[in-house]
């Protein structure tokens, strides 16, 4: 939950720094288990509406425009397109409170993502996919920072079409964004993880469409965020094309030219450590997040 609200009269944007992991259902009890979680947690059911116009002109432009209810409020939030890969991403986010169920369109229009074009299109927004479920959540003092750990169940409702969520997310809310990568790198030691570079409203909005587009890939940290979305795409898809993308992405990261010895170890770890069923092991998730956290330092994705 974001502590900033969105006033008419200011523009800046809150940055959201965050770091996302898929985990398999099966593994929920073995992650409550974890010592980092020990401290009972909140726990919130949310119900979310993500907007978007006919021709989706949100998803071109790679922004989430949503409203929450949790309990008798509604929030509405604007999020831009994150930036990073292997799970971490950095993006703008605006949150203020509304007073019901319709968008506050005057509130859209105030906001720098809608001053050119796109604000024209503030008045053909409609009801585009949802998301319901229940988080958890923790806060943790780790490494001289403050982070939100939380964990979504639920499911992604689009286009007819549904798919499970079962994800945890770190968001740094004080300190340095390598306690992210650390503590993620714990808890992944003991529980199978995997980073995930796909939001819930991108990820609806490939459900819909039934259309899972991958990125290109030259550099390692793109041949690492491709097998990421690739999978991603696979676990919402079931396609075995996604997850066949995936492996052959990580044997060409396992090869390439730029890696040093260490990084090299890692990429091959994970080729070796992947089931044939998609699901990370324990190994998967440590050799990834150890390589992601390597180029997070080395390299910018655009």
């Amino acid at each position: 939950m974001k502590n900033s609200v969105y006033t008419s009269d200011s523009k800046s944007a809150p940055t959201e720094i965050e770091l996302k992991l898929a985990v398999a259902t099966a593994q929920i009890d073995t992650l409550l288990c974890h010592a980092a979680l020990a401290e009972p947690p909140q726990q919130q059911h949310l119900a979310n509406t993500y907007f978007d116009t006919s021709a989706g002109d949100m998803a071109n432009a790679r922004i989430a425009v949503r409203l929450r209810q949790i309990d008798d409020r509604v929030l509405q939030t604007v999020k831009t397109a994150g930036h990073g890969g292997g799970g971490l991403s950095t993006r703008h986010e605006w949150e203020w409170p509304v007073s019901g169920l319709q968008l506050d369109q005057h509130g859209l229009a105030a906001l720098p993502p809608f001053e050119g074009s796109l604000g024209t299109k503030i008045s053909a927004l409609r009801p585009a996919l949802r998301t319901d479920f229940t988080r958890r959540s923790w806060q943790i003092d780790w490494q001289g920072s403050h982070i939100e750990l939380v964990l979504d169940e639920g499911e992604i409702v689009s286009g007819g079409a549904q798919a499970a969520i079962c994800e945890v997310e770190l968001e740094l809310k004080a300190g340095e964004s390598e306690a992210l990568w650390l503590l993620a790198l714990t808890l992944a030691e003991s529980v199978p993880l995997r980073p995930s570079d796909t939001s819930k409203a991108a990820r609806g909005n490939a459900l819909g469409a039934q259309q899972w587009p991958l990125p290109k890939a030259k550099t390692p940290a793109q041949w690492l965020h491709r097998a990421t979305v690739a999978l991603d795409a696979y676990h919402d898809s079931g396609l075995a094309e996604h997850l066949t993308t995936a492996q052959q992405a990580l044997t060409t990261l396992a090869a390439h030219s730029q890696l040093d010895e260490n990084s090299r170890h890692q990429a091959q770890a994970m080729t070796k450590a992947l089931s044939d069923n998609g699901q990370p092991t324990a190994a998967y998730g440590v050799a990834a997040l150890t390589l992601a956290y390597r180029f997070a330092y080395q390299t910018t994705l655009r």
